[in-house]
């Protein structure tokens, strides 16, 4: 009986070994046999995904992704579009205008969120004293030169898309977000760090009330902070 268990193990280990040396091969690229490919891959259409037999029979080259066509904007995304280059902020100081009613309610709103995520560098009161300010030298402060005076447009863009070694927060704030940071940031500007007293006519807010967010389909969403001229390319 012994014997038969230990010449059913070496042929065991005998069997699987060669089925070991069997699925190796040259060619790093070939994941071999697969258990049940349709818990990987799906019969439906991935973008990211290019695989052989599943090709898009529309498409040219059968290519699941294309390029999007110029001038077309994502679906949702039209909120984040303002025709203005990540470079001309002070364009954006001349054209944006903030479209967020200068209320106690938003500025509290601002003032949270740029505690949130500004303070670490511009400090709490805004005088350039943060923590990472202290390692990094030449934060600014809101209440000195020039920095006192950017119009809420410039403030907006810079946000969006950093300057200098400030990096971007477009991804980090969405377009309400930003305007009410920029709101609250113009309160520093004048020194004030608390968020009442708010008046609506301050900012020359073109609403009452709080924007209900993006259009699929047109340019509605005042929190775009569009200008004047939606269809005027500002970038030259």
């Amino acid at each position: 009986m012994n014997n038969f268990f230990r010449t059913g193990a070496k042929a065991s280990l005998i069997l699987l070994s060669s089925a070991l040396l069997a699925s190796c091969g040259n060619n790093d690229q070939d994941p071999g046999s697969e258990y049940a490919p349709d818990m990987y891959y799906p019969v439906s259409y991935e973008p990211l995904k290019q695989l052989a037999g599943n090709k898009n029979a529309i498409n040219p080259g059968g290519l699941n992704m294309r390029v999007p066509a110029q001038h077309t904007i994502a679906r949702g995304k039209l909120g984040f579009y303002n025709h203005i280059s990540k470079d001309s902020a002070e364009i954006a100081g001349r054209e944006l205008v903030n479209p967020i009613a200068r209320t106690t309610q938003n500025l509290e709103e601002g003032k949270t969120l740029y505690l949130r995520f500004c303070s670490p560098c511009h400090g709490e009161t805004g005088l350039g004293d943060g923590l990472v300010a202290a390692k990094f030298k030449g934060v600014p402060s809101y209440t000195q030169g020039r920095y006192a005076t950017l119009p809420v447009g410039h403030i907006y863009h810079v946000i969006v898309n950093g300057r200098g070694r400030m990096m971007p927060h477009g991804t980090q704030v969405n377009p309400e977000e930003r305007w009410k940071i920029s709101m609250y940031v113009q309160q520093l500007q004048k020194g004030i760090t608390d968020a009442t007293g708010a008046d609506a006519s301050d900012t020359g807010s073109l609403t009452t009330d709080a924007p209900a967010g993006a259009s699929k389909d047109t340019n509605t969403n005042p929190v775009t902070g569009t200008t004047a001229d939606p269809t005027k390319d500002t970038r030259n």
